[in-house]
Parts: C-alpha cells; structure tokens; sequence
C-alpha cells in the first residue's frame, strides 16, 4: 500500500519489549477462536509446530511475495530474511502503479493498482495479464487484499479487501468473487479502528489479520471474516505504517514492511509464535520500496521445524 502524504515515521526506540498478542489459534474444527491473549501464544493453548494446511501447496506457494512501487515482483524467504528479484511487471496499467497485492493457493498474484484495476501476476516470471474486475465497487479503488482460508478444516479460500480513501480512511471489510469479479460488501471494523485504513494478511488455518494506519503507531487487530469486527487490537509500539507499507503472517510470526518518505522499506518482526516482542529483521531491503506483500494460505503457521 502506499500513501503519498506522510502519516508517520517508523521508529525502533521502544521496541523489542514483550507484550502479549492479542489473538488466538484457530480452534479445531476452525473458526476465528477470539481468545485471551496470553503472552507467548495466539491465545488459548500454545500451538505445536505445524507446516499448517499444505495439501497440494508446491513449495513456491510457501514464500511470501512483495511488490515494489517501481513494479518490480520479488519473493521473501522469512526463515532466512533474503529477497529474491523475479521480474518487472509489465501490466497494461496506463500509467498506474502497483498498490496492494494477495497471493492465492496456486501461487498466482493478485494486484491492484492505483486506478483501481485487478491483475493477475505470475510468481514465476512476473507476467501479468487483465482481468474483468470492474473498478469502483461500492467505492473500492485502492484497497488493501489478502486471501483466507474459509475454516482450518478446508483449503477453499476467499479474497478479502479493504477499501482505501486516502491516509487513515477506510471502507471496511469486503470479498470479491473470483468467479464473477463481484465485490460485496461485509462490514466496517469495531471501536476506534472504524473507518480505518488496512493492510490485511489471512491464513491457512481460517484467519484474517489487518495492519491499521492509526497514529502515532499502527495496530495490529483479528479481523472477523463474517462482519469485518475486530478483536484483540494491539498498539505497535515503535511501529508506524509511513507512507508505504505491507505486512504478512508467516511460521506464526507477522512480517511488517514500512517505509517513510523514500527511503527503502524496512522489516519489523512481531515474534507471535514466542514473546511476542517486536524487533527489526532487516533495516534497509535494498534499493526498493515494497507497496504490496502477498502470502498464500499454503505458508506455514507455525515456526518450521
């Protein structure tokens, strides 16, 4: 996602301190499982290693996928904190950028640009082609996206998005149909986060996560796939969405990239699985900025074994 006014910079003073999550593990039988929060767990129970729902997934559609705002595709390997370049996209876009990106189970991008459009991307070579998604659904141009899982007893998937008006505003949650391009409307958020900005990431085990442009720190919330409510909201201390930002859940862990101002994006790592402290995995990704992070509900949802 990017943002051409400034909302804040991102600041690692503070970090690092533990704090508890927030959220809980899905259930068996799936289910968001909104729960307690106790520290070094997803709420309720602590979850043993797992490589999460992986039938059929190749091992491709494990990585986390990032976008850059000089539409420049990359992988991230999270276990070893590399970036990998695979292409230049080269979509018929007029002019407009990559703003947000989701990945599905296959492994195919999903991006949506500046204008509104949708396109489908390939992880492998970065080729892109149109799609008959109609801009402007119920006011959804730009928006922040992410695939889930419908329960963690199934590998049928949804696309969730979020629509974007400008730095803080938001639309609330909504799915599109992928079969008929459909964007319907779900819900806005609860409390203090209605009507705010987000980044989503889902999983393979029925969750959806958004990353928030609240100020001065971003927070991290469970989002409800049903109604777009949210539950165990966390402040980010030390963490703030800048002007262009992305975030991923993966091996039980949550990928932040944020930027400010020009400066190439930076990784913060929210260590879930464990302490749950926040600390900084890479300062500075190399000449890019990344305004788009995809993880497929094939990636892992627990530490790796």
């Amino acid at each position: 996602m990017r943002i051409g006014v400034l909302l804040a910079s991102l600041c690692l003073a503070g970090c690092g301190s533990a704090k508890t999550s927030g959220f809980e593990q899905a259930p068996p039988g799936g289910g968001n499982g909104f729960g307690d929060g106790q520290q070094g767990q997803l709420g309720g129970a602590k979850p043993a290693p797992s490589d999460g729902n992986q039938t059929g997934c190749s091992e491709a559609a494990k990585l986390v996928y990032v976008v850059s705002d000089g539409n420049e595709l990359y992988s991230f390997a999270p276990d070893k904190v590399t970036f990998s370049r695979i292409g230049t996209l080269r979509c018929p876009s007029g002019g407009a950028t990559p703003n947000s990106m989701a990945i599905d189970r296959a492994g195919t991008a999903w991006v949506n640009f500046s204008d509104g459009a949708l396109f489908k991307v390939s992880t492998a070579d970065a080729s892109c082609e149109a799609t008959t998604f109609q801009k402007g659904q119920s006011g959804f141009e730009r928006f922040g996206m992410a695939f889930a899982t419908n329960s963690a007893s199934t590998s049928d998937e949804t696309l969730f998005v979020v629509g974007i008006d400008g730095p803080g505003q938001g639309k609330g949650l909504a799915k599109i149909d992928l079969s008929t391009m459909k964007l319907t409307l779900l819900g806005d958020f609860s409390g203090n986060l209605e009507g705010t900005a987000a980044e989503l990431t889902g999983t393979g085990d029925g969750r959806l996560f958004g990353f928030f442009t609240t100020v001065p720190y971003a927070t991290l919330a469970q989002i409800d796939m049903a109604s777009g409510a949210t539950n165990g909201e966390r402040d980010l201390g030390g963490v703030s969405t800048g002007n262009a930002w992305a975030f991923s859940f993966w091996g039980g862990d949550f990928w932040f990239y944020t930027s400010t101002g020009l400066a190439p994006s930076t990784v913060t790592r929210l260590k879930a699985s464990s302490d749950n402290s926040i600390s900084t995995a890479k300062q500075n990704v190399g000449n890019f900025r990344i305004v788009g992070a995809g993880v497929s509900t094939c990636a892992p949802t627990a530490p790796p074994r």
